[in-house]
């Protein structure tokens, strides 16, 4: 079959038209794969994946019997305690597909059983591909502050980085809650994509402490899609009392933390993709609200590299999918 390889870590990937074909217990033809950062972090050798490897997580196919289905690529060991919990992400021996195991940057996948199989009914099947990791991660990132935002007389939310995640769970906030939304990026063009994502509010920063007046202590939940140290810090700095941070991007910052160092009684929390419910739960969202699926940025599999070079520019404002014709 063919595939798109990553031979090594730091290298370019390469097209092969004679993969060897997958075998497992289930096997699909892959319809779709959304190109994804933590791609792009595969690539730097920062999952302990072994190389060569089909990289793509975001992944859309079909089954013999179920149909178009898309594929939950988190596969835990089936033993542990977060297993029996539903919560397959946080397995410590979780084998996920284009991360650490064959993904579906390739025509065809196999996947350990079919419960990792979401039917996709009449949602397309391109457009929906980043569903399976962008909008679970940032489906479940704000399903952590559903309860507390509607708990609130006026609820305020902000969303650092409004790449792709950050434009679900804009999305999100305002189909969930009744939230004021603020959007913060440091890409000036983003704000545009922001607002058109639902965001009350968008703002172009710097330097965090430049606005420091304009955020201080506002807002009862933020969540970072960034993770660098100074979206951290402007999140610690914009986050109310017996409010919340829900850290998601892999930027590696870290926030001084301890009694006095955050507001009182402020959680924070780290985020981590989906469980497979949510995703089911997602795929009903997004049948209700077709407005969740967006338009997405289409190129063949043989471009998976001029993919991943545009995605690492900074020059996709939304999602590319990579299709297989």
């Amino acid at each position: 079959m063919k595939a798109v390889v990553l031979p090594a870590v730091h290298s370019t990937l390469e097209v092969r038209r004679d993969y060897p074909d997958p075998e497992g217990p289930v096997v699909i033809k892959v319809t779709a794969c959304g190109v994804c950062h933590s791609d792009l972090h595969v690539v730097d050798g920062e999952y302990p994946g072994s190389t060569p490897l089909v990289l793509g997580h975001e992944i859309t196919g079909t089954h013999p019997r179920l149909g178009p289905v898309m594929v939950y690529a988190p596969w835990g060991c089936g033993r542990c305690t977060e297993c029996h919990d539903g919560l397959e992400m946080l397995c410590t021996g979780a084998t996920e597909a284009g991360l650490v195991v064959d993904g579906g940057y390739a025509e065809q996948l196999a996947v350990p059983d079919t419960r990792y199989l979401a039917p996709l009914d009449d949602l397309d099947p391109v457009a929906s591909a980043p569903l399976a990791c962008g909008g679970l991660t940032a489906y479940r990132a704000v399903q952590h502050t559903v309860d507390h935002l509607r708990s609130q007389r006026h609820p305020r939310a902000m969303v650092i980085g409004a790449g792709g995640l950050g434009q679900f769970a804009i999305r999100f906030l305002r189909l969930l809650t009744d939230a004021h939304v603020t959007s913060v990026d440091t890409n000036p063009d983003k704000k545009t994509v922001a607002l058109e994502a639902g965001a009350h509010h968008a703002m172009e920063v710097g330097a965090p402490d430049r606005h420091k007046p304009e955020t201080a202590r506002q807002f009862d939940a933020v969540l970072d899609f960034v993770g660098a140290g100074p979206t951290l810090a402007l999140a610690a700095e914009s986050v109310g009392k017996r409010a919340m941070v829900v850290a998601v991007g892999l930027g590696g910052g870290r926030v001084p933390f301890g009694f006095g160092a955050v507001p009182h009684e402020t959680r924070f929390l780290t985020s981590v993709w989906g469980s497979r419910a949510q995703l089911d739960e997602l795929l009903q969202l997004a049948r209700r609200e077709p407005s969740i699926i967006q338009p997405v940025q289409t190129l063949l599999l043989d471009q998976a590299q001029l993919a991943h070079d545009r995605l690492r520019a900074g020059e996709v404002t939304g999602r590319i999918v990579l299709t297989m014709h």
